[in-house]
Protein backbone atom coordinates (compact mmCIF):
# COMPACT_ATOMS: atom_id res chain seq x y z
CA UNK A 1 0.00 0.00 0.00
CA UNK A 2 1.77 3.63 -1.14
CA UNK A 3 1.47 5.59 1.97
CA UNK A 4 0.80 8.90 -0.44
CA UNK A 5 -2.68 10.69 0.41
CA UNK A 6 -3.50 7.73 2.58
CA UNK A 7 -4.50 8.24 6.60
CA UNK A 8 -2.54 6.77 9.91
CA UNK A 9 -3.68 6.93 12.69
CA UNK A 10 -0.85 6.69 15.02
CA UNK A 11 -1.52 6.24 18.82
CA UNK A 12 1.62 7.67 21.76
CA UNK A 13 1.76 10.15 18.52
CA UNK A 14 2.95 12.98 20.23
CA UNK A 15 6.04 11.83 21.54
CA UNK A 16 9.17 8.95 21.08
CA UNK A 17 8.32 6.05 18.44
CA UNK A 18 5.30 7.88 17.61
CA UNK A 19 6.16 11.37 16.78
CA UNK A 20 9.19 10.15 14.68
CA UNK A 21 6.93 7.96 12.81
CA UNK A 22 4.07 10.53 12.28
CA UNK A 23 6.71 13.31 10.52
CA UNK A 24 7.85 10.49 8.58
CA UNK A 25 4.54 9.45 7.13
CA UNK A 26 3.76 13.16 6.42
CA UNK A 27 6.88 13.41 4.64
CA UNK A 28 5.80 10.60 2.25
CA UNK A 29 2.08 12.61 1.71
CA UNK A 30 0.27 10.91 4.91
CA UNK A 31 -2.77 12.37 6.74
CA UNK A 32 -1.97 11.67 10.00
CA UNK A 33 -4.76 11.19 13.51
CA UNK A 34 -1.90 11.81 16.58
CA UNK A 35 -3.82 9.66 19.39
CA UNK A 36 -2.07 10.61 22.68
CA UNK A 37 -3.01 12.05 25.89
CA UNK A 38 -0.86 14.97 26.21
CA UNK A 39 -2.54 17.86 24.50
CA UNK A 40 0.13 20.26 25.48
CA UNK A 41 2.37 18.22 23.74
CA UNK A 42 -0.15 17.10 20.68
CA UNK A 43 -0.73 20.79 20.14
CA UNK A 44 2.65 21.71 19.20
CA UNK A 45 3.45 18.88 17.06
CA UNK A 46 0.38 19.68 14.64
CA UNK A 47 1.15 23.06 14.71
CA UNK A 48 5.00 21.92 13.66
CA UNK A 49 3.61 19.59 11.19
CA UNK A 50 0.84 21.48 9.12
CA UNK A 51 -2.80 20.60 8.22
CA UNK A 52 -2.11 17.19 7.12
CA UNK A 53 -2.11 16.41 11.07
CA UNK A 54 -4.27 16.26 13.84
CA UNK A 55 -4.33 15.78 16.78
CA UNK A 56 -6.76 13.40 19.36
CA UNK A 57 -7.09 13.78 22.97
CA UNK A 58 -7.70 9.71 23.46
CA UNK A 59 -7.17 7.57 26.06
CA UNK A 60 -6.94 4.01 24.57
CA UNK A 61 -7.76 1.98 27.73
CA UNK A 62 -11.31 3.63 27.21
CA UNK A 63 -13.67 2.31 25.09
CA UNK A 64 -16.07 5.59 24.78
CA UNK A 65 -12.67 7.36 24.01
CA UNK A 66 -11.57 5.33 21.28
CA UNK A 67 -15.04 4.97 19.19
CA UNK A 68 -15.41 8.90 19.92
CA UNK A 69 -11.99 9.50 18.73
CA UNK A 70 -11.95 7.11 15.35
CA UNK A 71 -15.33 8.53 14.72
CA UNK A 72 -14.00 11.90 14.82
CA UNK A 73 -10.82 11.13 12.43
CA UNK A 74 -13.47 9.44 9.55
CA UNK A 75 -15.61 12.67 9.99
CA UNK A 76 -12.43 14.60 9.29
CA UNK A 77 -10.65 12.60 7.21
CA UNK A 78 -13.01 10.66 5.60
CA UNK A 79 -10.94 6.99 5.88
CA UNK A 80 -8.38 5.07 8.05
CA UNK A 81 -5.87 3.15 6.13
CA UNK A 82 -2.87 2.85 8.74
CA UNK A 83 -2.66 2.14 12.01
CA UNK A 84 0.62 2.16 14.12
CA UNK A 85 0.07 1.36 18.22
CA UNK A 86 2.88 2.59 19.99
CA UNK A 87 1.00 3.81 23.29
CA UNK A 88 2.18 2.37 26.02
CA UNK A 89 3.80 2.31 29.53
CA UNK A 90 7.05 0.47 30.77
CA UNK A 91 6.76 0.95 35.14
CA UNK A 92 8.96 -1.77 36.35
CA UNK A 93 7.36 -3.74 39.27
CA UNK A 94 8.73 -7.38 40.77
CA UNK A 95 7.45 -9.88 41.80
CA UNK A 96 8.41 -9.53 45.47
CA UNK A 97 8.96 -6.17 46.60
CA UNK A 98 10.89 -4.88 49.86
CA UNK A 99 7.78 -4.72 51.86
CA UNK A 100 5.68 -7.78 50.61
CA UNK A 101 3.79 -9.20 47.83
CA UNK A 102 4.36 -6.67 44.39
CA UNK A 103 2.21 -4.28 43.24
CA UNK A 104 -0.91 -5.95 41.76
CA UNK A 105 -2.28 -3.02 40.89
CA UNK A 106 0.66 -1.72 38.58
CA UNK A 107 0.48 -5.08 36.79
CA UNK A 108 -2.71 -4.89 36.11
CA UNK A 109 -2.54 -1.17 34.44
CA UNK A 110 0.58 -2.27 32.81
CA UNK A 111 -1.70 -5.05 31.19
CA UNK A 112 -4.71 -2.60 30.69
CA UNK A 113 -2.49 0.13 28.57
CA UNK A 114 -0.44 -1.93 26.75
CA UNK A 115 -2.34 -4.84 26.00
CA UNK A 116 -6.14 -4.07 26.22
CA UNK A 117 -5.36 -0.34 24.93
CA UNK A 118 -3.61 -1.94 21.55
CA UNK A 119 -6.47 -4.28 20.98
CA UNK A 120 -9.34 -1.59 21.83
CA UNK A 121 -7.40 0.51 18.89
CA UNK A 122 -7.06 -2.45 16.45
CA UNK A 123 -10.85 -3.64 16.75
CA UNK A 124 -12.25 0.11 17.03
CA UNK A 125 -10.03 0.98 13.60
CA UNK A 126 -10.33 -1.86 12.03
CA UNK A 127 -14.16 -2.12 11.58
CA UNK A 128 -13.70 1.39 9.80
CA UNK A 129 -10.87 -0.21 7.18
CA UNK A 130 -13.47 -3.03 6.60
CA UNK A 131 -15.40 0.13 4.61
CA UNK A 132 -12.79 0.84 2.48
CA UNK A 133 -12.52 0.14 -0.81
CA UNK A 134 -9.95 -2.19 -2.02
CA UNK A 135 -6.91 -0.95 -2.99
CA UNK A 136 -4.39 -1.83 -5.89
CA UNK A 137 -3.83 -6.09 -7.10
CA UNK A 138 -3.68 -7.46 -3.32
CA UNK A 139 -6.74 -5.71 -2.42
CA UNK A 140 -5.91 -3.82 0.47
CA UNK A 141 -8.09 -2.12 2.40
CA UNK A 142 -5.56 -1.35 5.75
CA UNK A 143 -2.55 -2.30 7.74
CA UNK A 144 -2.10 -2.34 11.22
CA UNK A 145 1.50 -1.85 13.09
CA UNK A 146 1.29 -2.92 16.96
CA UNK A 147 4.31 -2.47 19.02
CA UNK A 148 5.66 -5.15 20.91
CA UNK A 149 9.62 -5.33 22.93
CA UNK A 150 12.12 -7.28 22.92
CA UNK A 151 11.53 -7.71 26.34
CA UNK A 152 8.54 -10.53 24.89
CA UNK A 153 10.95 -12.32 24.43
CA UNK A 154 13.97 -11.77 26.93
CA UNK A 155 12.24 -9.87 30.03
CA UNK A 156 14.46 -8.46 32.56
CA UNK A 157 14.26 -8.46 36.27
CA UNK A 158 11.44 -6.29 37.17
CA UNK A 159 10.03 -6.18 33.65
CA UNK A 160 7.05 -9.34 34.47
CA UNK A 161 4.10 -6.55 33.76
CA UNK A 162 5.89 -5.32 30.48
CA UNK A 163 7.16 -8.57 29.44
CA UNK A 164 3.20 -10.50 29.75
CA UNK A 165 1.80 -7.40 27.99
CA UNK A 166 4.28 -7.24 24.82
CA UNK A 167 4.93 -10.90 24.52
CA UNK A 168 0.52 -11.13 24.45
CA UNK A 169 0.60 -8.71 21.52
CA UNK A 170 3.44 -10.51 19.97
CA UNK A 171 1.05 -13.37 20.43
CA UNK A 172 -2.00 -11.80 19.18
CA UNK A 173 -0.37 -11.33 15.71
CA UNK A 174 -0.86 -13.90 13.69
CA UNK A 175 -4.27 -14.51 15.16
CA UNK A 176 -5.46 -10.56 14.07
CA UNK A 177 -4.14 -11.35 11.01
CA UNK A 178 -6.20 -14.37 10.53
CA UNK A 179 -9.06 -12.64 11.69
CA UNK A 180 -8.60 -9.91 9.19
CA UNK A 181 -7.64 -11.19 6.44
CA UNK A 182 -10.98 -11.57 4.91
CA UNK A 183 -11.26 -7.83 5.60
CA UNK A 184 -8.42 -7.28 3.30
CA UNK A 185 -6.78 -5.90 6.52
CA UNK A 186 -2.48 -7.38 7.21
CA UNK A 187 -1.33 -7.03 10.69
CA UNK A 188 2.35 -7.14 11.73
CA UNK A 189 3.93 -5.86 15.16
CA UNK A 190 7.69 -4.29 15.65
CA UNK A 191 9.59 -5.65 18.40
CA UNK A 192 12.18 -2.87 19.64
CA UNK A 193 15.46 -3.19 21.42
CA UNK A 194 17.44 -0.27 22.93
CA UNK A 195 15.99 2.73 20.98
CA UNK A 196 17.29 6.37 21.84
CA UNK A 197 14.14 8.77 23.20
CA UNK A 198 14.76 11.30 25.78
CA UNK A 199 14.33 8.80 28.22
CA UNK A 200 18.39 7.83 27.65
CA UNK A 201 19.29 11.87 27.50
CA UNK A 202 19.15 11.43 31.12
CA UNK A 203 21.72 8.58 32.20
CA UNK A 204 25.18 9.02 33.33
CA UNK A 205 27.61 8.69 30.27
CA UNK A 206 28.88 4.92 31.84
CA UNK A 207 25.20 3.52 31.71
CA UNK A 208 24.30 4.98 28.14
CA UNK A 209 27.52 3.24 27.23
CA UNK A 210 27.09 0.14 28.73
CA UNK A 211 23.77 -0.38 27.08
CA UNK A 212 25.29 0.52 23.76
CA UNK A 213 27.42 -2.03 24.06
CA UNK A 214 25.31 -4.69 24.86
CA UNK A 215 24.22 -4.34 21.00
CA UNK A 216 25.77 -6.39 18.67
CA UNK A 217 26.30 -4.67 15.49
CA UNK A 218 25.91 -1.56 15.32
CA UNK A 219 27.23 -1.28 18.80
CA UNK A 220 24.88 2.17 19.76
CA UNK A 221 20.87 2.86 20.38
CA UNK A 222 18.45 2.71 17.65
CA UNK A 223 16.82 5.60 16.68
CA UNK A 224 13.23 6.32 16.26
CA UNK A 225 13.50 7.11 12.78
CA UNK A 226 14.70 3.85 12.12
CA UNK A 227 11.80 2.54 13.79
CA UNK A 228 9.87 4.76 11.19
CA UNK A 229 11.55 3.03 8.46
CA UNK A 230 10.36 -0.38 9.48
CA UNK A 231 6.51 1.46 9.68
CA UNK A 232 6.87 2.11 6.47
CA UNK A 233 8.16 -1.13 4.69
CA UNK A 234 5.26 -3.31 6.54
CA UNK A 235 2.75 -0.80 5.34
CA UNK A 236 3.90 -0.93 1.75
CA UNK A 237 5.14 -4.33 1.56
CA UNK A 238 1.82 -6.13 1.01
CA UNK A 239 3.19 -9.35 1.50
CA UNK A 240 4.15 -9.00 4.88
CA UNK A 241 1.63 -10.24 7.37
CA UNK A 242 0.88 -11.90 10.52
CA UNK A 243 4.83 -11.52 11.66
CA UNK A 244 6.50 -9.53 14.55
CA UNK A 245 10.10 -7.75 13.58
CA UNK A 246 12.73 -7.60 15.84
CA UNK A 247 14.33 -4.07 15.19
CA UNK A 248 17.32 -3.98 18.02
CA UNK A 249 21.08 -3.99 16.27
CA UNK A 250 21.14 -8.18 17.25
CA UNK A 251 20.84 -7.87 21.16
CA UNK A 252 19.73 -10.10 23.51
CA UNK A 253 18.88 -8.58 26.32
CA UNK A 254 20.24 -10.55 29.68
CA UNK A 255 18.69 -10.90 32.82
CA UNK A 256 19.52 -7.11 34.96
Amino acid sequence: MDINEKVAVITGGASGLGEATARHYISLGARVAIFDMNRERGSELVAELGSKARYFDVDVTSADSVEREVSNVIELFGSIHVVNNFAGIGTATKTISKDGPGDYDLFKKVIDVNLNGTFNVCRVAAYEMSKNEPIGESGSRGVIINTASVAAFEGQIGQAAYSASKGAIVGMTLTLARDLARNGIRVNTIAPGLIHTPLFDALPDEVYKSLEGQVLFPQRLGQASEIAHVAQMLVENDYMNGETVRMDGGIRMQAR
